[in-house]
């Protein structure tokens, strides 16, 4: 799949030829085409591909919407989840084997201080004993042949995981890497415990391609069949060191003990592409930020009735700072918006709210907002001392000063700051 959707952008691939080192060679040139896809096509005898997800336009390309209706399409998959469709056979089974070593496969080294060979394009696949499919990021660090440290919140996994791990037991898991972007997308949502990602991902491909999702089976665990890599795997009891590692901020994450996972068995296609997702690029900002932002929309939405647009911009990472279009029906609509914005995603910590004639997508329209329309002494919102992103290095124990500017224009006096036209 991965080979079709880089022929789709062939005009924007850089190719390299030359044998790269997935010792940090790949980050080299990763941070020199930041908003090209670069596809390597020789990494220690593997393919593999970076960027191919770092702009919107791209993305929005992809399946078939405008970048501005991103989040809409997001969010009609998040409240309409679709059923997947289950198959027989997928592209990954021609090439299935237990005689691997993860140290030799593609995958990166990024940065200097890593504390070794890192998974981060994969997601996680897991099914509880109810019958719950939870599908989300995990990153792994590799410790060796067949093992690897992986990062759990306390989310959906971690509760799967915790409660077998309580028990003595292993939880058996399908790990994937080199998908498309809709399945990508659906895997970064934060969703209820008993929404299966999955048929998030059906509904957004049914509405850009006209067919659901496609899966197999394998071994009680739906997989979906456009994917590069599989890895059958359990997720053990056992803790063992994890980091550090560069984060979204592209700042180093510190070693914690994290839960090892024990990989048993390999697929992965003909010829496969593997997808190097580097931390802290535009690629990380979109996968991790855009499902994030249908989150602030709705919340908005639920004050402020004409909301036009969110953004998550890429100098606050795609997770801080955020900018919000509305059309304000009364005074103070402004500040509901700020506060509206910080409760649909906990983790930002500035927002700007702007009038519908503002393009949110150019930071030097939003500043020239800032520059006209915004008061320090009567539009500035501050939030101190609330409970902030583990992201942010100036956060001090978990809290950090949230801030809000209200650069829209007061109703009383909206004439005065219209912009001239011919």
């Amino acid at each position: 799949m991965l080979e079709e959707i880089i022929k789709m952008f062939e005009d924007e691939v850089v190719r390299v030829y030359e044998p790269v080192s997935k010792e940090l060679e790949i980050t080299k040139y990763l941070l020199k085409y930041k908003t090209r896809p670069v596809l390597f096509e020789d990494v220690d005898g593997w393919r593999a591909v970076g960027n191919l997800w770092s702009t919107r336009e791209r993305i929005a390309r992809f399946l078939n919407v405008r970048k501005e209706d991103l989040l809409h399409l997001i969010s009609r998959g998040m409240e309409n989840p679709r059923p997947v469709k289950v198959v027989e056979r997928a592209p990954f089974f021609s090439n299935s084997t237990t005689d691997f070593s993860l140290r030799e496969l593609p995958v990166p080294k990024y940065y200097p201080k890593d504390g070794g060979q890192y998974f981060t394009s994969a997601m996680v696949i897991a099914r509880d004993d109810k019958g719950f499919v939870n599908v989300s990021f995990h990153r792994m660090m590799v410790r060796d042949d067949k093992t690897a440290a992986i990062r759990l919140v306390p989310r959906h996994l971690y509760s799967m995981w915790k409660d077998k791990a309580e028990h003595g037991e292993d939880l058996e898991v399908r790990i994937v890497v080199g998908n498309p972007v809709h399945l990508l997308l659906a895997g970064a949502v934060s969703t209820a415990y008993g929404v299966n990602e999955l048929e998030i991902a059906s509904a957004m491909s049914e509405e850009a391609f006209g067919k659901p999702v496609e899966v197999v089976d394998l071994g009680g665990i739906p997989v979906p069949v456009e994917s590069e890599f599989v890895f059958e795997a359990k997720i053990t009891p056992e803790l063992v060191d994890e980091g550090p590692f560069v984060d979204i901020t592209g700042t180093y994450d510190k070693v914690r003990k994290q839960p090892m996972v024990m990989f048993e068995r390999m697929y992965h296609v003909d010829n496969p592409i593997f997808h190097a997702l580097l931390s802290g690029s535009y690629e990380h900002y979109m996968l991790m930020g855009l499902p994030k932002e249908p989150q602030i929309y709705a919340s908005v939405k639920r004050v402020v009735p004409k909301v036009h647009g969110v953004r998550l911009t890429e100098g606050g990472a795609m997770w801080l700072h955020a900018v919000v279009s509305i059309t304000k029906q009364h005074d103070g609509d402004g500040k509901n918006a700020i506060l509206a914005a910080f409760a649909g995603h906990p983790s930002l910590k500035r927002v700007v709210v702007v009038d519908e004639d503002v393009d949110i997508y150019d930071d030097r329209d939003v500043e020239w907002a800032i520059a006209t329309r915004f008061q320090p002494d009567r539009d500035l919102v501050i939030v101190p001392d609330a409970r902030g992103s583990s992201l942010d290095p100036s956060a001090q124990d978990g809290l950090t000063a949230k801030w809000g500017i209200d650069a829209t224009k007061p109703l009383k006096r909206k004439e005065e700051f219209e912009r001239a036209k011919v």
